[in-house]
């Protein structure tokens, strides 16, 4: 079953059996008007609102406030623009002394409920804490990685041993199951009943 274009689905339950990558949804958010500057999870929670017939208006990000010699950590996330740009990722770098510096799955969750809860208490040293385990704020939710989970399950199979390079059939075997509207994840089942087409 091919995947219909997003102009013929005429319901979120119709939509949601079919797998999209996130630069769709952003794609059917800018033509429809809505936000699309958020995470994939969102993008599907702006999906479903339009579908029940409330709109949600792109909003355009205010620029940064703060220069980087102006940063503490006591300066709010609300007050100074924060993103996870290089300008705070070199501001934490330089605090923690680690030029490895990563900004974790969890610190994009925390930053992105402060902002959508307006949060004006939390800090930079807050984002911090989270990154260290020192504190917990939002936790993030992997649901999303629908790809990553049906390729490392793929690996793992060994009857799929049989592939010379697994990448490239599991991407294959994914964009048949992406296109469908069965369950996106692995089975060995659909591997078996789809091998004669890839």
């Amino acid at each position: 079953m091919k995947r219909p274009d997003f102009e013929e689905i005429k319901s979120y339950d119709e939509f949601i059996k079919y797998y999209w990558y996130r630069e769709e949804l952003q794609e059917i958010c800018k033509n429809l008007h809505l936000e699309y500057n958020v995470e994939k999870k969102e993008l599907n929670q702006i999906i479903e609102s339009y579908f029940k017939g409330i709109l949600i208006p792109h909003q355009p990000k205010s620029k940064s406030k703060c220069a980087t010699k102006d940063l503490a950590l006591d300066t709010r996330i609300l007050d100074c623009g924060f993103t996870f740009g290089p300008k705070f990722r070199d501001f934490f770098i330089q605090v923690t002394g680690d030029p490895k510096f990563k900004f974790t799955a969890d610190m994009v969750a925390t930053v992105k409920v402060v902002k959508e809860t307006k949060d004006k208490s939390f800090t930079l040293g807050d984002l911090l804490d989270i990154k260290f385990g020192k504190k917990t704020y939002a936790k993030f939710d992997n649901s999303s990685c629908q790809w990553n989970k049906f390729l490392k399950d793929f690996c793992a199979d060994k009857n799929n041993d049989r592939y010379k390079d697994k990448l490239k059939a599991a991407s294959r075997f994914w964009k048949l199951l992406r296109n469908s509207d069965l369950p996106k994840v692995y089975s060995k089942e659909f591997i078996e009943n789809n091998k004669d087409k890839i």
